[in-house]
This record gives structure tokens, sequence and C-alpha cells, in this order.
């Protein structure tokens, strides 16, 4: 194991370590993948993509201040390019209690060893481009926050079985999702409140907060009271919560 907040990475040996081995799968629902969390019933785990790069730079700021005003504690993914794009924002963001910060990639691309495409995105191309998609983030999210991140999940949230070894190897957990909550902010508001309402206890649902002109905001907005009258609880992936 690498202990990425105790000493120097060395990438050269860890890329080395995995030159020679061969991905035997792929996608978005491997083993080992984080979906559900450990937390008490009826426990829901929003997390929220920022994605960054052309197209993909914006901030819902109705989703951030309906998740602060209505006291929902998160998980937010946040993408280098996003970061750079929002250097104020993302400030405010490590203040808030209710956010945890956690790790979206370097360059927003799917996690692979070979070069895996997802939605037309060509993944990283071997071990040593794996590191560098995870760990300069992680520098970067830990010169911001003051803490290491505990969670990645990649450019559309694929992974070969190669790359989620490696993600292990920097002291991050491997985050999929259980639930896709707005299938990218592209879902209506009626699907996205749906897809909340019919998400099972201690799922891990995947969002997105880097489309202002999306309906992830007007979708959990119609869906918090009757979660509410269930008894959700809203829980970071690392299990700090609210009612």
């Amino acid at each position: 194991m690498v202990h990425t907040t105790e000493a120097a990475l060395d990438k050269a040996e860890l890329a080395a370590r995995y030159a020679r081995i061969e991905p035997s799968n792929w996608g978005t629902d491997l083993p080992g993948l984080v979906k559900t969390v450990d937390a008490p019933a009826q426990a829901l785990a929003l997390t929220f993509d920022a994605c960054g790069g052309p197209g993909g730079n914006g901030v819902d700021q109705d989703l951030i201040d309906l998740l602060t005003r209505e006291n929902v504690a998160c998980t937010l993914f946040l993408n280098q390019r996003w970061i750079d794009a929002n250097p104020a924002i993302v400030d405010r963001m490590v203040a808030n209690p209710l956010f945890e910060i956690a790790n979206h990639g370097t360059r927003h691309v799917p996690l692979s060893v070979d070069g895996r495409s997802a939605y037309g995105i060509a993944g990283t191309g071997s071990p040593a481009e794996v590191i560098d998609e995870v760990f300069v983030n992680h520098e970067r999210l830990v010169r911001i926050t003051g803490l290491a991140p505990r969670w990645f999940r990649p450019g559309t949230a694929h992974y070969d079985d190669v790359a989620l070894r490696i993600v292990t190897e920097l002291d991050e957990r491997p985050t999929g999702f259980a639930v896709n909550g707005d299938a990218g902010a592209t879902a209506a508001t009626s699907a996205i409140t749906d897809a909340l309402l019919d998400a099972p206890a201690g799922a891990i649902v995947l969002l997105h907060m880097n489309q202002p002109s999306g309906s992830t905001a007007e979708g959990l907005a119609a869906a918090l009271a009757t979660l509410r009258e269930r008894g959700t609880r809203f829980v970071t992936l690392s299990g700090d919560g609210t009612d």
C-alpha cells in the first residue's frame, strides 16, 4: 500500500508493478467498487460530480443553495479543471461542514490501463496515466482542503479492474453508484424525483452540480419533503449526516 499522506509517492515503482497486468473487466459495476454506504436505515448518500472542461465548468448555484438551505449532507466530487475554473466557489464549499470533498480526477476521463473509452471519451492509456489521473488532483485537493481525499470517481464512472486496484493503492476508495439520479444532468425533473424516491436505503446516488441548465436542483427539491417524511437521513460517504 502506498501511504500517500505520509511519504512521497514513487510513481515509477507503482506503475512498473502494474505494467504487465492485463485488465479482465470494465465498466461501472465492478467488484470492489463502493456503491452503498454502511449507515442507519433510511440513509441516502447523495454525491454530486463537478466535471470541468469544455461545457462542464458551470456551477448549479440553485442546487448548492438548496443543499445548504435544506441542511443536506453530501459528498462533492471535484475535477481539477472545474476547480481551476471556480476557485472562489471551491473555497466556500470547503468551508461548508455539510460538504465532504472527494476526487473526480485530473482530466475527467475513464480510468483504464489500456485506453478504453466510454461515451466517446478516451480513457487513460497506461498505469502511469492512471496514477496521474488520480494523484495529481489528489495533491491539489490536499493543498486546498488540508486533508487527503478518501474517495475517487473517474470521469464517466468507468474503470477497468487493474485501474481500480491502483486507486486503492493510492489510499483512495474507488467509488461507483447504486442509483444514476440525473443521467449526467440530462434527465427531466420528474425522472430525477422518481429516481430519488425509488432509491433503496444505503444507496450512493450519482448526481451533477456543474450543469445549471439541468433539472437536478428541481428534481431534488421535489423529492425532499417525501424523503424526510419517510425519515431519510442524508449522509456523506464517510458517514457524517443530517436528518
